[in-house]
């Protein structure tokens, strides 16, 4: 089963998103860039799913910056799934280092289908 972390600071979304990819993924979640760090640094993951907006602290495309650097997560697909939606937003995304971005509201078989290309290396 492929690992999924879940970058996200909504209780709501992470819900949602959990329900979602737990049937095909194990997911882990984590709130913040503190969290991360925290938690999750040293895991493996498939795929990491990003939000822009964290809250308090770093948002998602600093880290997003910051993993891409990271030895362990350079090659790792960042999905960007954000509810900010303008076009420099998606611009923004693409220059951190995301792979492919996602705006919200999105359908879950199009959320599912970007993942499995991801995961096939296709974009």
């Amino acid at each position: 089963m492929k690992n999924i972390l879940l970058v996200e600071d909504d209780d709501l979304s992470q819900k949602t998103m959990s329900i979602l990819l737990k049937k095909k993924y194990q997911v882990d979640i984590c709130k913040s860039a503190d969290d991360f760090y925290a938690n999750f640094s040293s895991n493996d993951y498939d795929i990491i799913i990003m939000d822009i907006g964290l809250g308090k602290g770093k948002d998602g495309l600093q880290l997003t910056r910051e993993i891409k650097k990271m030895p362990l997560f350079s090659n790792t697909p960042v999905l960007c799934i954000t509810a900010h939606a303008y076009s420099k937003d998606k611009a923004n995304a693409y220059a951190a280092g995301v792979d492919f971005y996602l705006s919200k509201p999105v359908y879950n078989d199009v959320v599912l289908e970007t993942i499995d290309k991801l995961l096939n290396h296709e974009k």
